[in-house]
């Protein structure tokens, strides 16, 4: 499928965008391609495959699950103005 100048120009509203006629054919030509691929993407049967979480077929490392830090949150709230139950009391801001 290829575009033309119209959807071109509607796709620049769209993404606001401003080319100047010199670039609207390098553009228009690279946006006709990208278009085709897409179209040759879909034409692909993929009702057989099986949708993966991750193109590597390996299991993921994961960190081990350690407390790195302390719980320092008294003597850090200290410093705020409205503390309750442990959380930060702010004024509502919606009405």
């Amino acid at each position: 499928m290829s575009l033309d100048r119209e959807d071109i120009d509607k796709l620049c509203v769209l993404a606001r965008l401003k080319i100047t006629d010199e670039e609207m054919a390098d553009v228009g030509s690279k946006l006709s391609d990208i278009v085709e691929l897409v179209d040759e993407l879909q034409a692909v049967d993929t009702a057989s495959v099986i949708p993966m979480a991750h193109p590597l077929d390996r299991e993921q490392r994961l960190r081990p699950d350690a407390v790195t830090e302390t719980d320092d949150h008294e003597r850090i709230q200290k410093n705020a103005p409205q503390v309750e139950k442990a959380l930060y009391l702010v004024p509502k801001v919606i009405e």
